[in-house]
């Protein structure tokens, strides 16, 4: 079936809409960060930097590091930019721009992103480092598409009644991370972590500045839940939908926070800049070793 030009948009020189590159620009290894200009804190360590295109608030960076080829893209903030990025990634390695047909033969990409996150309990040290072995997601990205396979429809029950969860907000769903990716970012340096995706920086994550919030305990509820061991551990605004559309599409994500903030404490990092550099090294170490 040929797509037509409203659903595969692509611009004049061929390249997909948002993202601005082609096919041949994109490596099999994908860092995603929400700030374009992390891109560049990124690919400052790769030996070789082949390519360097932008959009809007998409930057993609493509090189080669102790002779890995990586691409570094920029996601903005959001889970609405998420399904931008991660369709669009999708659609560079698996359908055919020439034709608008989907290829024959699937190909599949590890996906990785690198972001910065806020514990919600006080043993989770800031400056450390969390990898995302399961989100749960505040948005209503996952509800617009045949998704019900993915998720864990026991954590969502679970959750949902533990914080009488108002029928008006979107029903959370509950996603897992690519094991086999994660087990090659995996060490005794990293706490392993069950990460809220919230649709807001303020007022979604029991920020209160003038405004107040509908459920003003909402963070208390989150910090108290517990099935079967499993604890929410942090927040942050992209990695339930980056786990959702990777698992639909076919492909491996895995999601490492740098803790600048601790919400049970009210501390913030004194070095942010320093704690995400470091967890840029660690991750690009782990994926090219």
């Amino acid at each position: 079936m040929q797509l037509k030009p409203s659903e595969l948009i692509l611009n004049p020189d061929n390249s997909i809409y948002h993202l601005n590159i082609l096919p041949e620009d994109l490596a099999d290894t994908v860092i995603t960060v929400g700030d374009p200009d992390r891109v560049s804190e990124v690919s400052k360590h790769f030996d070789t930097i082949e390519l360097k295109k932008g959009k809007r608030e998409f930057v993609t960076h493509t090189g080669v590091l102790n002779g890995k080829r990586i691409s570094v893209i920029s996601t903005g903030i959001g889970t609405d930019n998420i399904d931008i990025v991660f369709n669009e990634l999708d659609a560079l390695v698996n359908i055919d721009f020439e034709s608008r047909t989907i290829n024959k033969e699937f190909k599949k990409l590890d996906i990785v992103r690198i972001g910065t996150s806020g514990a919600i309990h006080d043993t989770i040290p800031v400056d450390s480092f969390l990898l995302s072995k399961y989100a749960i997601g505040f948005d209503s990205l996952l509800r617009f598409y045949d998704a019900t396979h993915v998720m864990d429809e026991v954590i969502q029950g679970k959750f949902v009644a533990h914080t009488n969860w108002s029928k008006y907000k979107s029903t959370p769903y509950v996603v897992t991370c690519d094991e086999s990716l994660a087990s090659k970012v995996d060490s005794e340096l990293v706490v392993k972590g069950f990460t809220a995706t919230n649709v807001g920086f303020y007022g979604p994550q029991g920020r209160v500045l003038r405004l107040k919030t509908e459920d003003k305990n909402l963070n208390s509820k989150l910090a108290s839940f517990d099935y079967e061991g499993l604890k929410i551990t942090n927040l942050e605004m992209e990695t339930s939908g980056i786990y959702g559309l990777s698992k639909l599409l076919g492909h491996n994500a895995i999601s490492m926070n740098a803790i600048v903030a601790n919400r049970a404490t009210g501390e913030f990092s004194e070095n942010s800049t320093e704690t995400v550099e470091k967890l840029i090294q660690y991750t690009l170490e782990k994926l090219t070793k």
